[in-house]
């Protein structure tokens, strides 16, 4: 019989994600986000490829961001908000993780399943942010997916992608629990 870890075990079937919009100051110093980002990059990663990669975004980068979102939205048509509602994602942060898909060009490991590692990543970073004791949430919106906003804000290059934006910081509540899936209607066994 294996040897359960009982505590990480718990912690799964009870993790639950923080809204951003209620975390605050503090937030994680730089070692304490090495170390997230360490947990987060042991993501399973077939052909060892590493088809992910970080940015850091701090208050200011934040504050720019929250700009983009505004200029961006008006040349596109985008519902006011809709605009204002991406806007306060990145305004109101003090820091998140932008966790960026970058495949890599292989024969052996198709682009889908470098792109689900980078999604892997960004549930092992928000779950490592609550691990350690801090609020954490997963978030992406419209301009996580507008090319524009990706490149001018992050750098980013035409095959890379925003899997999400990874906040951290203090909670300010602890939400209720929310309504889990029916196990019974997601699952099918097969035995033969």
């Amino acid at each position: 019989m294996p040897t359960p870890n009982q505590a990480a075990l718990d912690f799964l079937l009870t993790r639950r994600s923080r809204p951003a919009k209620t975390l605050t100051t503090p937030v994680p110093d730089r070692a304490t986000i090495e170390t997230l980002l360490t947990a987060a990059a042991r993501t399973p990663d077939h052909g060892k490829l590493e088809p992910w990669r970080f940015i850091v975004l701090e208050k200011a980068a934040l504050t720019r961001l929250a700009r983009l979102v505004d200029e961006r939205g008006a040349a596109l048509g985008i519902d006011p908000d809709k605009i204002a509602k991406s806007h306060a994602q990145f305004a109101t942060a003090d820091l998140a993780v932008a966790v960026i898909s970058s495949p890599v060009a292989s024969e052996k490991v198709p682009e889908i399943e470098q792109v689900y590692s980078a999604g892997a990543v960004c549930l092992a970073l928000v779950n490592a942010g609550l691990a350690a004791g801090w609020g954490a949430n997963w978030l992406s919106g419209w301009a996580s997916h507008d090319r524009d906003f990706i490149r001018d804000g992050l750098g980013l290059a035409d095959h890379e992608l925003v899997a999400g934006f990874i906040h951290l910081g203090t909670e300010t509540n602890k939400p209720p629990e929310r309504p889990r899936p029916d196990l019974s209607a997601i699952t099918t066994w097969i035995n033969a």
